[in-house]
């Protein structure tokens, strides 16, 4: 017996939570928080850029999911691509990584030094996008 919990245990009024956000930390730090995209990260750590076909060694996964985990990294504003001829080159964000800075040091107890909106910018309709 196949029972569909969205009917039979759930009511309709319930809301569901999303997973998504808006806040550029949770963004930021859902981003960092698999295994396949922080050490894309850190391969961008050790160079100024990489290009998309070179993650597949150092993450030991086949490109479909690199892309993916690249286009995750880019929505959450952690990387910026930059295409050269058929070959697509990323590097790290600098107002990502001093965010990520300053958000450790509000764990320890320091002040907020880099407000989470400047992580967004403004576009021309009025809707805030991650900084590129």
């Amino acid at each position: 017996m196949i029972v569909n919990i969205d009917v039979d245990r759930y009511d309709a009024a319930m809301t569901r939570p999303t997973t998504a956000s808006d806040d550029p930390d949770i963004q930021l730090l859902q981003a960092l928080a698999h295994p396949t995209r922080l050490a894309i990260v850190r391969e961008l750590t050790a160079s100024p850029e990489v290009c998309a076909c070179d993650f597949t060694s150092c993450c030991d996964v086949r490109q479909p999911t690199v892309s993916h985990h690249l286009k995750i990294l880019k929505e959450a504003g952690v990387i910026a691509p930059e295409r050269r001829g058929t070959w697509i080159y990323y590097r790290l964000v600098p107002a990502a990584a001093e965010r990520l800075r300053a958000l450790a040091g509000e764990l320890l107890g320091a002040p907020q030094i880099i407000p989470a909106a400047s992580l967004r910018r403004t576009t021309t309709r009025g809707t805030a996008t991650p900084l590129a």
